[in-house]
């Protein structure tokens, strides 16, 4: 059974993606929030949208029937938890001939995987699939998530802090 999980999850991916389709871009990111595991079409959302919320990965390609569209899903879909653990939200574009807000704004040809940090900015580019892994590496050294890092290992009753002299 092991062996079908990610098999499972990418199941998972595709079959959400096309619940969400009819959904407006405000609800994207409450949809996002109730199931960050899940892939979503970028519909008429907005890159700045997302910003200091979540890291966008936009897949693009020109059909479902892609073969390294459906080996980036199947790579998304073996990390799924740790990705979504880094505020990730997977946006999918298979439709050219639509013009959305984002394939107009980023200007894929064909494939394309562009992970953009939480600050708006791309941080990869890439006309080639990335493994889950390369993608949590990307994520790990953008400078929001090492700050996130930082925050997450300090004691939040102020202890070790020290005071600052009164003048």
């Amino acid at each position: 059974m092991k062996q079908f999980r990610p098999l499972l999850a990418l199941m998972a991916l595709f079959w959400a993606a096309p619940l969400v389709a009819a959904q407006e871009a405000p609800d994207l990111l409450m949809r996002w929030a109730e199931e960050p595991r899940a892939a979503y079409p970028v519909g008429e959302a907005e890159l700045d949208e997302f910003e200091f919320v979540a890291r966008p990965i936009v897949v693009f390609a020109d059909g479902t029937t892609d073969p390294q569209f459906q080996r980036q899903m199947g790579f998304l879909a073996e990390r799924i938890d740790e990705l979504a653990a880094r505020d990730v939200i997977v946006l999918i574009d298979t439709d050219p001939e639509a013009r959305s807000p984002i394939r107009r704004s980023l200007r894929p040809r064909g494939f394309a995987v562009i992970l953009i940090g939480k600050d708006g900015r791309i941080a990869q580019r890439k006309p080639a699939p990335f493994t889950g892994r390369e993608l949590i590496h990307a994520i790990d050294k953008l400078p929001l998530r090492q700050q996130e890092i930082r925050d997450a290992n300090r004691p939040l009753d102020g202890a070790g802090a020290q005071a600052l002299p009164l003048r």
